[in-house]
């Protein structure tokens, strides 16, 4: 009897096995390895200059960083809730369709597929090129072609792991954190080594009234929140994550208290190395700081930090073609986006479609610009989420909900992203403005392809005939099994 148990037991493993879908694969460690990942990539490597230089002095730029953190923690919790309410992948979507409707959930996937993260992607694969190149320069500067060159590589890599395995790319996930962490903790060591001999000079006139600007404020909160981005990364991939009711707040709440920690100390460490003139005027301010308190180990930090941005990069990549994969699955995207692999059990299209356009940015695009460019449509759309829940509150009080936020912390949260978003337009208005004008290129694109379907028909045989070779040479399929 136990015999034939067992042999039925076995037989719906392999039946499931056989099943082509998206598995759960993620466990607790990996979604904690996963949201720190996302977060911790160049942000703290390359943000500070823009924080400071933004904020006026060292004791308001550490004061932003710690804000941004809070804040941070606040948006995460919120989503922790989105998350476990709605058990569908593809996060900021998801919640927009579930919340407010189809046309923001399809502005937002615009936004992330033609703006958000090529250039999240192309900026964090320039800080990759760029630690990997300059130190076989130094002292001199490196070429600009072989840092977008060497960035085209790691790029490459990391979407070719995404469309082999969900495994390796959740393996390569777990290893690359450690790594990063190694590397803050190389930081924050020697800086609290310093600081504890007297090297306190950065910090004795740390509040300089004279130097601050109301205008600018806003680009410094963006640079800090920049370097917390990814926040929401666990929510692309909820499907995914084991136990999601229980693993999404866990994973959360313990990420992001961990990051804030290291990025405060981090930024204290690297004042006690370099005066505020001195971290302004540098091109790589943890190169710096090394070269200043680890002698010894200064060679081994760009290394570090680039595969810090690996990981990052790995983050993104991982969770953004489900945003992609989902939509197409809803309707709102080209149904070939909603395939997966056959063998490797990996959403392929959605992966590949987002390659050559993350390529194109990092060709022509500039850091600092870039941050400034995404920031705005990217808080803009997270604080819709945000108010789609309060309103989802009232008109479903019902609706289950595992993980409940206090309101004051929703309502509190929104309101601060709507205010950051309403003075970067003050702020930085050629960047937001342009940003809001990519952004809502996509309304007609909607109207034409989803809310009236006006697509003439050759067009659309010519899609299909396309879409239809391009199945059979990628080796995809629709997904067998509801998985939400």
């Amino acid at each position: 009897m136990d015999g034939t148990h067992m042999r039925k037991e076995d037989g719906k493993k392999e039946k499931e096995d056989e099943v082509v879908q998206l598995r759960r694969e993620i466990g607790l460690l990996p979604a904690v390895c996963f949201i720190i990942g996302s977060v911790v990539g160049s942000g703290i490597f390359i943000a500070p200059k823009g924080v400071l230089l933004n904020s006026g002095s060292v004791g308001l730029s550490l004061l932003v960083w710690a804000l941004c953190g809070v804040l941070s923690m606040l948006g995460a919790l919120c989503y922790a809730e989105l998350g476990t309410s709605f058990t569908k992948s593809g996060g900021h979507y998801t919640y927009l369709l579930e919340t407010l409707g189809p046309l923001p959930a399809f502005l937002r996937l615009w936004s992330e597929c033609f703006l958000i993260r090529p250039a999240v992607a192309s900026y964090v694969s320039l800080a990759f090129g760029r630690y990997v190149v300059e130190p076989f320069f130094a002292p001199c500067d490196a070429p600009i072609v072989l840092i977008k060159l060497v960035s085209i590589l790691g790029l490459t890599l990391v979407v070719a792991i995404n469309c082999w395995s969900v495994t390796m790319a959740s393996r390569t996930q777990i290893t690359l954190t450690f790594i990063k962490m190694f590397a803050l903790v190389l930081i924050i060591i020697p800086g609290g080594i310093a600081l504890a001999k007297g090297k306190t000079e950065s910090f004795q006139n740390g509040f300089e009234v004279d130097s601050f600007k109301l205008d600018t404020l806003p680009l410094a909160f963006y640079n800090g929140l920049y370097a917390y981005g990814g926040w929401f990364a666990l929510n692309f991939i909820t499907e995914e994550v084991i136990n999601p009711n229980r693993n999404i707040p866990l994973a959360i709440i313990c990420s992001m208290v961990t990051v804030t920690v290291c990025y405060v100390l981090v930024n204290v460490a690297y004042f006690t190395m370099m005066t505020p003139a001195e971290l302004l005027l540098s091109e790589a301010v943890a190169v710096t700081f090394a070269n200043r308190a680890l002698k010894g180990l200064a060679s081994v930090i760009p290394f570090l930090v680039a595969m810090s941005c690996l990981g990052a990069l790995n983050g993104g990549i991982f969770g953004s073609p489900r945003m992609v994969f989902v939509a197409a699955r809803d309707g709102h995207w080209p149904p070939i986006f909603s395939m997966i692999h056959i063998r490797r059990r990996t959403p392929l299209p959605a992966v590949v479609f987002l390659y050559p356009l993350m390529v194109v940015v990092l060709i022509t695009g500039e850091i600092y610009q870039l941050i400034n460019f995404v920031s705005f449509s990217r808080w803009f759309f997270i604080a819709m989420a945000t108010s789609g829940m309060l309103l989802h509150r009232h008109r479903f009080p019902n609706h289950p909900r595992p993980f409940k936020v206090p309101l004051a912390i929703v309502v509190t949260f929104t309101v601060v992203c709507f205010f950051i978003v309403g003075l970067s337009l003050y702020s930085d208005p050629w960047n937001t403005g342009m940003s809001s004008a990519l952004t809502l290129t996509g309304i007609p694109v909607y109207y034409v392809t989803i809310y009236r379907y006006r697509v003439p028909h050759r067009l659309r045989r010519i899609f299909d005939y396309f879409s239809k070779h391009l199945q059979i040479l990628l080796e995809v399929t629709q997904q067998e099994v509801q998985t939400f």
